[in-house]
């Protein structure tokens, strides 16, 4: 469970966008979707090469 205390005067959108990130840090959602339905160790293999090769793409784009 997240505590997220809210200092005297403090804005609420604040202290809902410091939960929010204080959320993402640990995790759950990812797992949360991860485990909510199966990909194969092929396809999510696959996607990690994509990935690697969009990411070395911007890079080579960038030193251009």
């Amino acid at each position: 469970m997240l505590i997220t205390p809210i200092k005297e005067g403090e804005n609420i959108d604040r202290a809902l966008k410091r939960y929010k990130r204080k959320f993402d840090k640990t995790g759950r959602k990812s797992a949360l979707q991860t485990r909510k339905q199966f990909t194969k160790p092929s396809v999510a293999r696959r996607a990690q090469i994509q990935k690697a090769q969009y990411v070395q793409k911007l890079r080579d784009a960038e030193d251009v």
